[in-house]
This record gives C-alpha cells, sequence and structure tokens, in this order.
C-alpha cells in the first residue's frame, strides 16, 4: 500500500536550517508529482511547495519563496524539502503528499518542525 514516512523535523533557532525527507513505497513514484505541505496549531494545513514528476516544475507558497527548496531523488523514491532562514512562524507540523498540484490523495505522519530560540 501506498506509504509516505517523513523524517528531519526538530526543534531550531530562528535563522537556522532544517533538510525533511519524505521516503515513499507503495506506487511508482516517478509518474506522481509530490507536495509538502504543514499544519501549525489552530490553523489549515496549507500547501507549501510542489514539484513536478520529473523535477523540472516547482512552486512554492508566498510565505516560503525564497527559503525553502523542493528536490526530489526519483532512484530514491524520496522528496525533500531544504528549509533556509527559518522563522518562530513556520513551526508546524510538516506533511509529505502525493500528488501535485492538488488535490493530493495520500498525507504521510508529518514531522514535527519546531522553531524558537
Amino acid at each position: 500500500q501506498v506509504q509516505l514516512v517523513e523524517s528531519g523535523g526538530g526543534l531550531v533557532q530562528p535563522g537556522g536550517s532544517l533538510r525533511l525527507s519524505c521516503a515513499a513505497s507503495g506506487f511508482t513514484f516517478s509518474i506522481y508529482g509530490m507536495s509538502w505541505y504543514r499544519q501549525a496549531p489552530g490553523k489549515e494545513r496549507e500547501l507549501v511547495a510542489g514539484i513536478s514528476r520529473s523535477g523540472s516544475t516547482r512552486s512554492y507558497s508566498d510565505s516560503v519563496k525564497g527559503r525553502f527548496t523542493i528536490s526530489r531523488d526519483n532512484a530514491a523514491n524520496t522528496v525533500y524539502l531544504q528549509m533556509s532562514s527559518l522563522k518562530p512562524e513556520d513551526t508546524a507540523v510538516y506533511y509529505c503528499g502525493r500528488r501535485w498540484p492538488p488535490p493530493n490523495d495520500y498525507w504521510g505522519q508529518g514531522t514535527q518542525v519546531t522553531v524558537s530560540s
């Protein structure tokens, strides 16, 4: 069955960096666009970044543009989110999603990112 397993979250100081990974299995990874979403406490889940099947097209929300980079390795069935210049408002649970553009059809379990001094 479809599995998406995120890793790489943690506690980081403002201005710091983290790299999230999402290992995919149970489907043909290379034929799906992939995405990263996040959900902060008390807020709705929002789309942060998306990447096409080949990786040639990428899209970002305005809130992370210029600071986050989405990438993928189709040989490793993995999608990444490199996060830099992190801000306290980036604190959220980050989820990997299958399909981009939306709508998403599968989620991972999420990984917590906390930006705090």
